[in-house]
């Protein structure tokens, strides 16, 4: 990943599951747990995304605000977060703006083959707008284990 902790997080303004613009900065005072996924309702990004639905009520209590990237267009989107009873926001990228800035695009080594895609990774920012945590190459099903962790050590 392309970021550091301390540093500040790059600003994300891109459109949710819904429509809506959404934008990183309305969300200062809080921290925000963003993940970078590869393609709404494949097998790993699902499991990423309902680890973190199923996980939301300790996300919550710790004042934290979700957000799921990836590279797919609005409409895909919105039947995924509604498939699966998805409660955070999952937020379009098909220009890779925010996948980019982050460092969540790169070389994937998968059956032999290098293919460039986003990596499956996940950062914690504080509310003051900093990186707090940044994990590349996370597991789909310790997504929300490894957010926990910073939220908690934010908390402190």
């Amino acid at each position: 990943m392309d970021v550091t902790v301390g540093e500040p997080a790059p600003e994300i303004a891109l459109p949710d599951q819904d429509g809506a613009l959404w934008r990183l900065s309305d969300h200062r005072g809080q921290p925000v747990v963003v993940y970078f996924y590869p393609k709404a309702d494949t097998p790993g990004c699902t499991s990423q995304a309902c680890d973190v639905r199923d996980h939301w009520g300790e996300l919550t209590a710790l004042g934290a605000a979700v957000a799921g990237i990836s590279p797919d267009p609005v409409e895909q989107l919105s039947r995924f977060a509604t498939k699966h009873a998805l409660p955070h926001r999952l937020l379009a990228d098909p220009q890779r703006e925010a996948i980019d800035a982050y460092g969540a695009w790169g070389e994937k080594h998968r059956d032999g083959e290098v293919r460039h895609g986003v990596i499956r990774s996940s950062v914690v920012i504080d509310a003051e707008g900093r990186i707090a945590a940044a994990v590349p190459g996370i597991s789909p099903t310790q997504q929300s284990a490894a957010a926990l962790e910073a939220l908690r050590a934010l908390a402190r």
